[in-house]
């Protein structure tokens, strides 16, 4: 159960803004995170607490194919995204970084900045508890839950052949 609060941005956030090219010398999470979202909104890296949830519109993560984006987010606080959709390698980037990640385009255009939400994946249902208002998600699948669980994909590779 993730329970947080929205930051919002819209379409098209692509993964340099997220992290900006200019600091992808450094793979150092702290570092990551500090410059994190800069280039749109310097405010976001005094407000974002942990637990946060981070909504967004259309192709969310599109762009640069590397771990950058979703490390970044996390390590500032960013505990789980939602978006309308996902750009396909920052989806995949986010599960083996141990980031949640779901697409839900009905709620998007609903839940407002500052909005309180409450996840369940294991049920499928966002709740905008701000609003009173319920979303249907798909679930994910086990294996998915238990990656992002470990805290990514190596986690869960290292802890299955250690058995």
């Amino acid at each position: 159960m993730i329970k947080g609060n929205v930051i919002k941005y819209g379409d098209n956030i692509d993964t340099d803004v997220i992290i900006p090219a200019r600091y992808l010398n450094s793979s150092d999470p702290a570092f990551l995170a500090s410059h994190c979202m800069e280039d749109i909104d310097t405010s976001f890296v005094k407000r974002v607490k942990k637990g946060d949830i981070m909504v967004g519109g259309k192709n969310f993560g599109c762009g640069s194919s590397r771990e950058h984006a979703p490390i970044a987010l996390k390590a500032a606080g960013i505990d789980f995204v939602v978006a309308a959709s996902f750009a396909r390698i920052f989806y995949r980037n986010a599960i083996n970084t141990g980031l949640g990640i779901i697409e839900c385009p009905e709620a998007i255009s609903e839940i407002n900045e500052g909005d309180q939400l409450e996840i369940d994946v294991l049920k499928g249902v966002i709740k905008n508890l701000t609003q009173n208002k319920e979303y249907s998600i798909a679930p994910f699948p086990p294996f998915i839950q238990e990656i992002i669980a470990k805290d990514g994909l190596i986690n869960y590779i290292k802890e299955g052949v250690q058995g």
